[in-house]
């Protein structure tokens, strides 16, 4: 239905978007997730001309809509938009403002068009506010009389854009229930959405997207529960990350510990865990120096919100080396260590020896 081809925009010097390869099948529902700021809003608008592509190549069921002749508003009218801010005529009222662009744009007589529209504010629960105007509505439902508008000029996709973003939790529910039922019965949409667990439950597949490319594509399944690259892991677990280069066996032991403390408090972590994983990193880095192995060690601290956990990796070039297993058992930083965390890996990556562990979280400790 649409093929998208080495699409690229720029803003000045600015690249939003570059390479985006994507096809969207006749009654998909594909979820486009990603940081803030990584092009997804800007892929939606470039789909429908709302912004232009500087490069590449949209095809609507075989017609590239950037071709100079191309019908360009027959070929729009496929392709309905709801936006983030509604975008309701506020001097009209519900039923203007469904009605006004069948009317004008498609030719329908009065009577025709107020009949569809009274159908589609049935769909979206909303027949009994017909007569009303937009500013006499809560978030919520301006919302779902935005998706009945769109669906009144009849799209064959919709193109959701952060439809709950500017709602109250209260009002959330009730917009994306009117999604779900559209999915069910068989609407082509693509939508960019921050609802994670809606993304997983409504649709087909998910995009996720990160610096301007499309970074990871596939089924709900895969990209929540085992996401193949590394970025759509962090993303998907809420991982915020510490990172820290010892150049040298003079680092300065007092600023790495404050720049710990402050990455953990700002997550909230209990000090007793901070305590532990101090320790931890101290005691592993005194394992490097006995070993004459302090020298361009890199220290990341990598903080899951959704699986809260935390997790420390020591990272060093060279010959491949576990310092575990080159300290005795009975060394009291090794035991220290052991017992401060939950579980210990080593790993050799190319020419580097990686050491990941998880510092152990007491439940119902948060003292």
């Amino acid at each position: 239905m649409i093929h998208v081809e080495k699409l690229s925009k720029k803003f000045g010097s600015l690249t939003v978007l570059e390479e985006i390869n994507v096809d969207i099948e006749k009654g998909e529902v594909i979820s486009i997730i990603g940081p803030s700021g990584t092009g997804k809003s800007t892929f939606l608008r470039c789909l429908n001309l709302l912004e232009t592509p500087t490069g590449g190549n949209i095809l609507i069921d075989g017609i590239d809509i950037l071709n100079k002749d191309a019908d360009v508003p027959k070929l729009r009218q496929k392709m309905g938009m709801v936006f983030q801010s509604f975008n309701l005529f506020h001097h009209l009222t519900v039923m203007e403002n469904l009605t006004i662009g069948q009317i004008k744009l498609l030719g329908r007589k009065k009577e025709e068009a107020e009949e569809k529209a009274m159908r589609l504010l049935k769909l979206v629960g909303l027949s009994e506010k017909a007569e009303s105007f937009a500013d006499e509505l809560s978030g919520g439902q301006k919302q779902r009389v935005a998706i009945a508008r769109c669906l009144s000029m009849d799209p064959e996709i919709i193109l959701f854009d952060e439809p709950t973003s500017a709602l109250d939790p209260t009002m959330v529910s009730e917009v994306l229930a009117v999604i779900r039922r559209l999915a069910k019965e068989g609407m082509t949409m693509a939508i960019v959405t921050h609802e994670m667990d809606f993304a997983r439950d409504v649709s087909n597949r998910v995009l996720y997207m990160d610096e301007g490319l499309i970074y990871e594509d596939g089924s709900p399944q895969q990209i929540f529960d085992n996401p193949q690259k590394e970025k759509t892991r962090a993303f998907i677990n809420r991982v915020r990350s510490l990172h820290y280069l010892i150049e040298n066996p003079q680092y300065d032991l007092y600023a790495m510990n404050a720049e710990i403390e402050q990455f953990c408090e700002k997550h909230i972590l209990p000090k007793k865990l901070i305590n532990n994983v101090l320790l931890v990193v101290e005691e592993i880095l005194v394992m490097y120096d006995s070993l004459s192995l302090l020298n361009d060690v890199s220290l990341t601290l990598s903080y899951s919100e959704k699986r809260d956990t935390l997790e420390v990796i020591f990272e060093n070039h060279g010959k491949e080396v576990n310092i575990l297993d080159e300290i005795n058992e009975d060394e009291i930083g090794l035991m220290i260590v052991k017992n401060m965390t939950s579980s210990i890996e080593f790993n050799r990556v190319k020419d580097k020896n990686k050491l990941s562990m998880f510092i152990k979280r007491e439940k119902g400790n948060n003292e």
